[in-house]
């Protein structure tokens, strides 16, 4: 049984023709029952009333179809695609055009909220970067501004300023190296060099670099009990040192005075070792969390610039995992404390 919803062109034509045929012959068998005379009106109304009718539908109806499908997909017509407006289309139901014309507009619909996510995004990254390099150019632009009205001839003065010019020349270069990073793992320049080594041995690497800061909060740096055993993982060495020392270094940074940071290692699947970086510091609320591995995305402002850093860290952890064509993940809860976990691949005989 056909469905009301999706005729075709052909059949609404030849349903209509039957619909005005039948009637009238009817009238003229009444008027003069003379059977043939009748089959003849019958076959001859229904012929024309279709070729009329369908000649209608695909003319006025079907042209400006089409025209609404070479404005969806804003594209001249393949041969391809101009054989399928002429043969294909028409084939198809009203309800049909509506439902691909409703698909379209969802798809559309879709992609401008990409975009307007991506807008907002891009504008937020550009307010921070402006801000990032604000902060230290204006610094330095002030001390070498009071150096060269006078202060230079001041040795109580000018070794400070100099000081800490260099400390923010030191943070612009900082800045630019890690967006330099960025750029070159998001577009696959950054090369990976891989090989086997022990994870725990480099992690161990990592908290005698850091030894100092953590000393300075009176936290203590270890691995989980029962995550001692060796574990070879498939991976490029340094780039993981980098991950680890930024995740480390935040673990301590916001981590409570007299703290821990604990590392965990664990085998799954046979293919892959995870490894937790977790803290029992102030945590990240849950609607932050999202957003955590963004660049310059900061919970805490005012904090976050106190303890200083680029704000690139995270970012630059999560290329440098999906490098590797791994994942990386944040758990956290207020007043518990923040895990980082990342996944690698396991040794590589």
């Amino acid at each position: 049984m056909l469905s009301q919803k999706n005729f075709s062109p052909q059949q609404l034509s030849a349903l209509t023709a039957v619909a005005l045929s039948v009637p009238i012959a009817l009238g003229i068998f009444v008027f003069k029952p003379v059977w043939w005379i009748a089959l003849i009106a019958l076959v001859v109304i229904f012929l024309g009333s279709f070729a009329l009718i369908h000649y209608t539908l695909k003319t006025f109806i079907y042209r400006k179809i089409k025209l609404i499908y070479k404005l969806i997909y804003q594209t001249k017509a393949s041969k391809r695609e101009e054989f399928y407006y002429k043969n294909i289309l028409p084939q198809k139901g009203i309800d049909e055009v509506r439902e691909d014309v409703e698909k379209w507009a969802i798809q559309r619909k879709e992609e401008i909220e990409v975009l307007q996510r991506n807008e907002t995004y891009r504008k937020e990254f550009l307010q921070n970067l402006s801000h990032e390099l604000k902060t230290p150019i204006f610094a330095i632009q002030g001390y070498v501004d009071t150096l060269l009205n006078g202060a230079l001839e001041n040795p109580e003065v000018n070794k400070k300023f100099l000081t800490s010019t260099s400390r923010n020349v030191d943070r612009l270069v900082n800045l630019v190296d890690d967006l330099d990073e960025i750029s070159r793992l998001e577009s696959g320049e950054q090369l990976l060099y891989q090989q086997n080594f022990i994870i725990q041995d480099l992690l161990k690497e990592v908290y005698e670099t850091l030894a100092i800061k953590a000393e300075e909060k009176e936290i203590n740096c270890i691995i989980k009990k029962g995550c001692e055993q060796p574990l070879t993982v498939y991976a490029d060495k340094e780039k993981i040192r980098q991950v680890f020392i930024n995740l480390v270094d935040n673990a301590i940074k916001y981590g409570k005075q007299n703290g821990t940071v604990e590392s965990s290692f664990y085998k799954i699947d046979g293919m892959t070792v995870l490894i937790e970086i977790s803290d029992d510091g102030s945590g990240i609320a849950e609607d932050h969390l999202h957003r955590i591995f963004e660049r310059f995305y900061r919970t805490d402002l005012a904090r976050s610039r106190k303890v200083g850093g680029s704000g690139l860290g995270l970012s630059i952890c999560k290329h440098i995992i999906e490098a590797h064509g791994q994942t990386i993940h944040v758990r956290s809860k207020i007043d518990v404390g923040t895990t980082f976990g990342f996944t690698l691949q396991k040794r590589k005989d």
